[in-house]
C-alpha cells in the first residue's frame, strides 16, 4: 500500500437480517488478501464513546428515547468515529471498511423516523466532516425475510422491535439513495447465499482495484 495516497471507504448498509456481518467477514479477507492495510470498524460504534452510545441507542428499556434524540446520539457516535478512527486511517492510505455509516440515518432516521432530511445533511456536513464513502455496498431484500432472519438471532433491540411498515420505510429510503447515486452504490440481491452475496460485493468492488468489471 502507497501511504503516499489517500486510502478508501468502503461501507456496507441494509436493513435488519440482511446479513451485513457475514459479508463484512468475507469482505475483511478478500480485501486484505489483496494487500490492502485495512482497518474494519462499525456504526454506531467504533470507538470507547460510540460503544457507549450503541448501548443507549439499542437497549430496549429506553423505549421514550425520541427521534430527535435518536438522531443526534447516532451523529454523536459518528463524530467521534470519524475524527478518532476513520479520518486519520484515510490520511494515512489505510483503507477503512465500516458496518454502516451516514446513509443509514437517512433510512433509518429519515425515512423509519421521519426526521428531516435537510437536518440530517446538515449533521453531515459538520459532525461527520461531510465525508462520503468511496463505494458503499447496500444489501437488499424483502423485509419480511430480512425480519425472519433476524428473529432467530435472540432477544429483539430497540431498533428490531418496531414494526413492518418501519422497516419497509427504511428500505424504501434505502433503495431512493442507491437510485439517485449509482455510482457510489453497489445494490445487491441479499436474498442469494452468503457465498454468491460475496461475490456480487467483490464485483461491486473490483474497480478500486483498477480491476475491469464484466
Amino acid at each position: 500500500m502507497n501511504h503516499g495516497q489517500r486510502g478508501r471507504l468502503i461501507t456496507l448498509e441494509g436493513g435488519e437480517g440482511a446479513g451485513k456481518s457475514t459479508l463484512l467477514r468475507g469482505l475483511e479477507a478478500h480485501v486484505r488478501g489483496q494487500g490492502v492495510d485495512l482497518v474494519v470498524t462499525r456504526e454506531p460504534g467504533g470507538t470507547v464513546v460510540g460503544e457507549a452510545v450503541r448501548g443507549v441507542v439499542l437497549d430496549a428499556a429506553n423505549n421514550e428515547l425520541c427521534a430527535e434524540a435518536e438522531l443526534l446520539l447516532m451523529f454523536a457516535s459518528r463524530a467521534q468515529l470519524v475524527r478518532q478512527v476513520i479520518e486519520p486511517a484515510l490520511a494515512a492510505g489505510q483503507w477503512v471498511l465500516c458496518d454502516r455509516f451516514t446513509d443509514a440515518s437517512y433510512a433509518y432516521q429519515g425515512g423509519g423516523r421521519g426526521q428531516p432530511l435537510e437536518r440530517i445533511a446538515e449533521l453531515e456536513r459538520w459532525a461527520a466532516l461531510g465525508l462520503r464513502p468511496d463505494i458503499t455496498l447496500l444489501l437488499d431484500l424483502p423485509v419480511s425475510e430480512g425480519r425472519a432472519r433476524a428473529a432467530g438471532r435472540g432477544e429483539s433491540d430497540r431498533i428490531e422491535v418496531e414494526g413492518d411498515a418501519f422497516f419497509e420505510r427504511i428500505r424504501g429510503a434505502y433503495r431512493e439513495r442507491a437510485a439517485a447515486d449509482p455510482a457510489r452504490f453497489r445494490v445487491l440481491d441479499a436474498s442469494a447465499s452468503p457465498a454468491a452475496v460475496l461475490a456480487q460485493a467483490v464485483s461491486g468492488l473490483a474497480s478500486l482495484f483498477g480491476q475491469d468489471v464484466a
